[in-house]
């Protein structure tokens, strides 16, 4: 495979990871590092594109989410702050762990989305109250709904989730991904925010939390123009095509082919790590 055809490669796997981020609020880095693993790129390398490339996604779909009124801004803003620190420390982590072991936790992590992705979600009374933090807080917000009207929601448990996204932090400074998954789990699960609402401010949050382990990554010399930027392009196109088919999308069908899909790569990482087929 010469140039050309590599880039041409790494772009269109770019655009459809960035789709399928935008639409699941997981970010494309969970499909971006195992791609270019797989195209023979070191994981470091990979990593470093991929960090770039969640930037864009964030940035691409985001504007999108926010103008529609889903995200909810101080919710992510808050929860920022725990997933930037962690986000620096996954990054200094990552320095100390070898190629393998890094592609064996990824693979693991890779898994978990799988099934995050699948698990269906608890039923919540939208009549209940929030907990008194979030009413200090104000994290409290509405939506659009589908008969057009704004539909009002209630914030819980925000210490769990708060701890969950310095955890997501980490992940995505140590494996170079958005670490949606988890962000999406402690918005849905343990705040219970509804879904659209966290899929929405897990897409708005990615960029930031990225951009706080990127430079270290930049500084390091892991960042590689000629690889970043096909990657960056391809996500960005395919997370404001996702942005746009989200709204009116049903997400069942999305999201068995998106597990299958991870479910896969996440098998040949945790092969690859264990052979050190690196």
């Amino acid at each position: 495979m010469n140039v050309l055809e590599f880039t041409g490669s790494v772009a269109a796997g770019a655009m459809a990871a960035g789709f399928l981020g935008a639409l699941t609020g997981l970010g494309g880095g969970v499909v971006i590092v195992p791609l270019l693993v797989l195209m023979g790129v070191d994981i470091h390398y990979a990593i470093g594109a991929s960090l770039i490339s969640v930037i864009a996604t964030s940035s691409g779909a985001a504007a999108s989410y926010v103008k529609e009124g889903y995200s909810n801004i101080r919710i992510g803003m808050f929860l920022e702050i725990a997933t930037t620190f962690g986000a620096v420390t996954g990054a200094y982590l990552n320095d100390l762990m070898n190629p393998a072991a890094l592609s064996i936790v990824f693979g693991l992590v890779l898994l978990v989305s799988a099934y995050l992705s699948l698990r269906s979600r608890h039923s919540r009374d939208d009549g209940d109250k929030a907990d008194p933090l979030a009413t200090r807080l104000r994290l409290d917000g509405t939506f659009p709904a589908t008969d057009g009207k704004k539909q009002s929601y209630h914030v819980h448990g925000v210490p769990q989730g708060f701890g969950l996204m310095y955890l997501a932090g980490c992940l995505s400074g140590l494996l170079g991904i958005g670490s949606g998954a988890l962000k999406v789990l402690a918005m849905d699960q343990a705040m219970r925010i509804p879904f659209k609402v966290s899929t929405t401010t897990s897409n708005f949050m990615i960029g930031v939390t990225a951009a706080a382990s990127a430079g270290v990554y930049l500084h390091r010399g892991y960042i590689v123009p000629s690889l970043a930027m096909p990657v960056m392009l391809g996500v960005l196109s395919g997370s404001l095509l996702g942005a746009r088919v989200l709204m009116a999308a049903r997400t069942k069908v999305l999201r068995i082919v998106f597990s299958a899909v991870i479910f896969t790569l996440a098998l040949q990482m945790i092969y690859k790590g264990f052979t050190g087929k690196l």
